[in-house]
């Protein structure tokens, strides 16, 4: 393996669409050799756009392009003897198997749990599909709208409405693919590492409902912890916080603090309004929220969007405008941090792309070549593939990253949504923490009723820490960040997210750290990265949308840009910097280096914008908010069903499942010539959803879905918290942790979106209370006595 690339690492893609695809190229964005499989008539992708003129051209579509840059393309026909003996060659030759291949199509190929360990028992395979593999929704026909839904987030968007007319919202493009695509990969990845060792391979059960459930922000633990049920047309406690107007476009702000809002009246120049007694206080302003809104947006309204993001940036509020794509195209901060790639393709020309979403000290991965044509490299199964060496067995093969020790000094949600997905993975995660600054979450009124209030028992923190241990250290004190420092000696990754420079002002930025240990691999994740004229600037998820497109991009028809209903960026930004965590061990096992990782939230969920990105890099167009419609399926919506705020999810992908939708739902509309052809459904889209509406208000969600899945259509309700708490899916596939906890017994907790088959699966166990293993952890890895311990817990420095 050569120093920076995965050179010997072969993975092999087979299925369709955006999660296997995307999961695969980030394989290929750090070298390996990956090979998409191919049907004769070709990934989906290639037939959806965008596209360079109005015509479609396979080879010419913007989402293929980007999702399967540094790929080679195989094609066969897998229903021949032949093409299914090709395949068995690549099997051979793979180390890594990623699809996205329902059941009923794996298996006749050979491509089930049992098939693949009996021709393959090191092989590695990631499989993702909408609801996993087993269970009794296994075989529902799905859609990223489908998924949404019935993973919970369309019920949560779009944020703060105070409209519980309006229906769940879908956030544009394939958001849940691609979190599901990097979460993916991130266990292969580790699995890979591990079974390099064991010689035993994998099998990766992934659910695409699982993980969007599984990062739900507060919508889980306020259910399970209070029985609230969280929705998109509730109010906030911490105000300001919208998208206001300005006099040329939209600004974001978000008061999460006291003092952030003390410094926004003092930017406005300190008001009258703002020093009455009404909005003294956080619970004050939320109460009167609409007053403070309106005050806020009446100044807004004469600024310009720029310059009051820079102004209020400048005095620490967190700030963004809401960008178009040709801002973003302009952006000195993403050009100076290397974010655009000119990528060279042999049937669309030069076409700027964004770049891998992780910098690291040794700078940005390169798109190394552009997108295969459909079976360009057939000739690779004429030369022959060499068949991959099979390894030696262990009896017990390892959780993935047993072994792998991990310094968390991270808090709130991004960081910690790493660390936790490290410590799924089998790693040891210590937070290093201190009772004089707990983590944001530890204070977060979100406690069980009944239950002493304290810093152990709110739900956010207990939420996004399973799995880990804690200790109490004051970095304040030298001895502190020296105790600090000399356990880091003993470690592989760290994890912070402090805000940037504070890592080299407390003396442990990553020189330092790499002094003391050439192979510590050191994860930092901030709102806008490490570089770049915009580093310090305070970038909070909720801020995050408005600086991609996706605000811009989501939202009703002929509506105003929209918040997407969570903090998806926190841990958007955590799952990707997990991944080149365990990109950067195994690159670490052939060089014995490690490296600094650099991930912003912006950049990170930028690259699951690439749809819009590609349609503005190859045409100049910038999206349309079109609520939950979609350019090439109709019907493409919410809609609702009898009861008080229950809708379903409705996809009709081909003219078989409209017609079928027809039968079931209402019969004439069959045959009327306004909805005939996609296009004419398309030109009356709102009189279409007008009469489907009237179909299904009168159903029930549960009845009209399993109706409407026995016909082949993509359907299902849009759940909310209190929905997936009984998801049958769920249960079934053991997603949920209810694991004891000495304060607040056994809550129930979001778990793991995948299923092992052949290594330990399930949560280890509950979050920590604060600093209840300094002890154990300081005596197993500093060798530091009981009395030690003692003595630095009483000079204030495990504190």
């Amino acid at each position: 393996m050569a120093a920076d690339a995965f050179d010997d690492l072969r993975v092999l893609e087979l299925g369709g669409g955006v999660s296997a695809a995307f999961a695969a190229r980030l394989f290929a964005d750090h070298g390996a050799e990956c090979v998409k499989l191919e049907t004769p008539g070709g990934d989906w992708t290639r037939r959806r756009g965008p596209f360079p003129e109005a015509s479609p051209d396979p080879e010419r579509s913007g989402l293929y392009l980007a999702l399967n840059a540094g790929k080679r393309s195989v094609s066969l026909d897998l229903t021949s003897a032949s093409g299914q003996g090709e395949l068995r060659r690549l099997l051979a030759w793979a180390d890594i198997l990623v699809h996205n291949l329902p059941a009923a199509e794996a298996e006749p190929l050979g491509l089930s749990p049992e098939a693949l360990e009996a021709l393959r028992p090191d092989l590695v395979t990631l499989s993702i599909t909408p609801f996993g593999a087993t269970g009794p929704f296994a075989d529902y026909q799905a859609t990223e709208l489908t998924v949404s839904a019935g993973g919970g987030w369309a019920s949560l968007c779009p944020a703060a409405t105070g409209r519980e007319d309006l229906p769940p919202l879908k956030v544009f493009g394939h958001q849940c693919a691609f979190m599901s695509a990097v979460a993916g990969a991130t266990a292969a990845m580790a699995a890979h590492h591990e079974a390099k060792t064991s010689g035993v391979g994998e099998f990766i059960d992934f659910s695409e409902q699982a993980y969007t459930t599984s990062v739900l922000e507060n919508a889980m633990p306020q259910y399970s912890y209070r029985g609230e049920v969280a929705t998109r047309y509730g109010t906030r406690l911490l105000i300001p916080w919208k998208i206001f107007e300005c006099k040329d476009g939209h600004l974001y702000i978000g008061c999460m603090e006291e003092d952030q809002f003390e410094r926004l009246v003092e930017v406005m120049g300190n008001p009258e309004w703002a020093e009455m007694e009404v909005f003294a206080s956080q619970r004050g302003r939320g109460e009167n929220q609409d007053l403070v809104h309106q005050f806020v947006q009446e100044w807004l309204a004469e600024q310009e969007v720029f310059e009051a993001f820079h102004k209020l940036q400048a005095h620490r509020v967190c700030a963004a405008p809401v960008m178009r794509l040709a801002q973003i195209a302009d952006s000195e901060h993403l050009a100076a941090r290397d974010f655009f790639a000119e990528v060279e393709h042999e049937e669309a020309g030069r076409v700027v792309h964004l770049a891998p979403s992780a910098m690291t000290s040794r700078g940005r991965q390169p798109i190394r070549r552009g997108a295969p044509a459909l079976g360009a490299h057939n000739a690779l199964l004429a030369h022959g593939l060499p068949a991959r060496a099979p390894r030696a067995k262990a009896d017990t093969p390892a959780r993935p990253l047993e072994g792998v020790r991990v310094a968390d000094l991270s808090w709130a949600w991004a960081g910690p949504f790493c660390a936790m997905n490290l410590a799924h993975l089998g790693a040891d995660v210590v937070r290093f923490e201190s009772q004089g600054r707990p983590d944001l979450y530890r204070r977060l009124p979100v406690h069980p009723p009944g239950v002493e209030r304290t810093l152990n028992t709110t739900g956010m923190f207990n939420q996004w820490n399973q799995g880990k241990r804690s200790v109490c250290v004051n970095l304040a004190e030298a001895k502190g960040r020296a105790l600090l420092l000399d356990y880091i000696a003993q470690c592989d990754v760290v994890v912070e997210n402090f805000a940037t420079g504070v890592m080299d002002r407390l003396g442990l930025g990553y020189e330092v750290l790499a002094e003391r240990n050439p192979g510590i691999i050191l994860a930092s994740i901030s709102g806008y990265g490490e570089t770049g004229p915009l580093k310090n600037y305070m970038g909070y998820g909720p801020s995050i949308p408005p600086l991609t497109g996706l605000s811009a991009a989501t939202g009703f028809v002929d509506g105003p840009p929209s918040e997407i209903g969570i903090s998806m960026p926190d841990p958007t930004a955590g799952i990707t910097t997990a991944f080149e965590v365990c990109a950067a061990l195994e690159k670490r096992r052939a060089t014995g280096r490690g490296v600094h990782i650099d991930v912003s939230l912006w950049e990170a969920t930028a690259a699951f914008s690439i749809e819009a990105w590609m349609a503005f890099a190859m045409t100049g167009a910038e999206p349309e908010r079109a609520g939950n419609r979609d350019p090439w399926m109709s019907p493409h919506g919410i809609f609702p069903t009898r009861g008080d705020d229950e809708w379903i999810s409705i996809a009709c992908e081909d003219e078989a499942g409209w017609l079928a939708l027809c039968e079931e739902l209402a019969p004439e509309l069959g045959g009327d010539e306004r909805f005939a052809t996609l296009a004419d459904r398309k030109r009356n889209e709102a009189a279409l959803e007008e009469a489907i509406r009237a179909g299904t208000s009168e159903r029930e969600r549960w009845e009209l879905t399993q109706a409407l899945q026995a016909r082949g259509i993509a359907a299902f309700p849009s759940q909310s918290a209190g929905d997936l708490a009984a998801d049958p899916q769920l249960e079934a596939r053991s997603f949920f942790e209810r694991l004891p906890h000495p304060e607040v017994g056994e809550q129930t907790h979001a778990g793991i979106p995948f299923r092992l088959r052949r290594r330990p699966n399930g949560v280890r166990f509950a979050a920590p209370e604060l600093g209840a293993d300094t002890e154990t952890v300081l005596g197993e890895v500093l060798g530091m006595t009981p009395g030690e311990v003692q003595a630095l817990r009483e000079a204030k420095v495990l504190y």
